[in-house]
């Protein structure tokens, strides 16, 4: 039987940055990285959530001797501060942050690479900035509609129904007419004893769902305040963008190559998601559909399929 998750052999050594700081935004400090070659092919990792940061296994993906790969946690999570906070949080404010990052760093332009929610930020941002961009990288595709959001509410647990049993379960009887509200409700509030069991309850009900191989998966602490959180806040407003944003402009970006990359039985972000937008964005972006494989970067067909596309554009 193939491997789940990719090896620690598979992927690029551990690299420490060879430069980091933080971007005064304001209310916001962004927290960012640099690793890689500092004359490399730039590329910008846009993590998932929103709310869920950046890790040292991130730096991994990317060839140390062909890249400048960038990482930066999004406002309110990780190691940007204030942690999980929603105010001046919006998508235009992110889309903001790395057109500003970026000229902080004197980048002139550069590949995108994002998954989930990156995946919807790296289109916002490509759509907002084509000029750049280069190329980009996608995974597990988010469109950021309310057609999503409702899937993941209501219809993802029909194939994770004890994760749902769990997610749904923290709720009162009457709360469960409307699930996002509840819990914005309770995730938004300023006492730890109502914030943080249900941050801890959706970050690991998402968790749960995110590979193919299931299995009941726990988050605490503050990486699931940030994500719940966060994620609550964003999909209250719409992603921040109006119903179908990307797909209206995908014209935008049409001239720009594109590697898809989507697990068959990704329950997260459905690959029928993954079809549109590439049948939408025509000959420029091409789909790979890895069928062992669900959600998540290090499932092992997901992440070789990573790795294959981010070999086209090294230097």
């Amino acid at each position: 039987m193939a491997k789940a998750f990719i090896q620690e052999k598979e992927l690029f050594p551990v690299q420490p940055p060879f430069g980091s700081g933080k971007l005064d935004r304001g209310l916001h400090q962004i927290y960012f990285e640099q690793v890689g070659r500092a004359d490399g092919n730039p590329v910008l990792f846009i993590h998932g959530g929103p709310g869920a940061g950046i890790s040292a296994t991130h730096r991994r993906l990317f060839n140390p001797d062909r890249f400048h790969c960038v990482l930066f946690d999004q406002r309110g999570c990780g190691r940007s501060t204030p942690h999980g906070e929603m105010a001046q949080n919006t998508t235009q404010d992110l889309i903001a942050d790395i057109e500003a990052l970026r000229v902080h760093l004197g980048i002139e332009s550069w590949l995108l690479f994002g998954g989930s929610w990156g995946s919807t930020l790296a289109l916002a941002y490509a759509i907002a900035h084509p000029e750049r961009v280069n190329g980009l990288v996608l995974r597990g595709i988010f469109l950021g509609t309310r057609a999503e959001v409702n899937w993941f509410l209501y219809d993802m647990g029909r194939f994770f129904p004890e994760a749902y049993a769990e997610f749904i379960g923290f709720l009162n009887e009457d709360e469960r007419g409307d699930i996002l509200l509840s819990y914005h409700d309770r995730l938004t509030s300023g006492q730890a004893l109502v914030h943080q069991p249900a941050a801890e309850r959706w970050a690991s009900y998402e968790t749960s769902c995110s590979t193919l191989r299931a299995g009941m998966r726990r988050v605490t602490g503050r990486s699931a305040l940030s994500m719940a959180r966060l994620e609550a806040h964003y999909f209250v407003n719409d992603c921040f963008m109006p119903q179908d944003h990307i797909m209206a402009n995908i014209s935008v970006i049409r001239h720009l190559p594109a590697h898809i990359i989507q697990g068959r039985h990704d329950v997260i972000c459905p690959p029928a998601t993954a079809h549109r937008l590439a049948d939408a964005w025509g000959r420029q972006a091409s789909l790979r559909i890895v069928d062992d494989a669900g959600h998540s970067t290090f499932e092992s067909g997901i992440a070789h399929a990573l790795l294959a596309a981010l070999d086209e554009f090294a230097i």
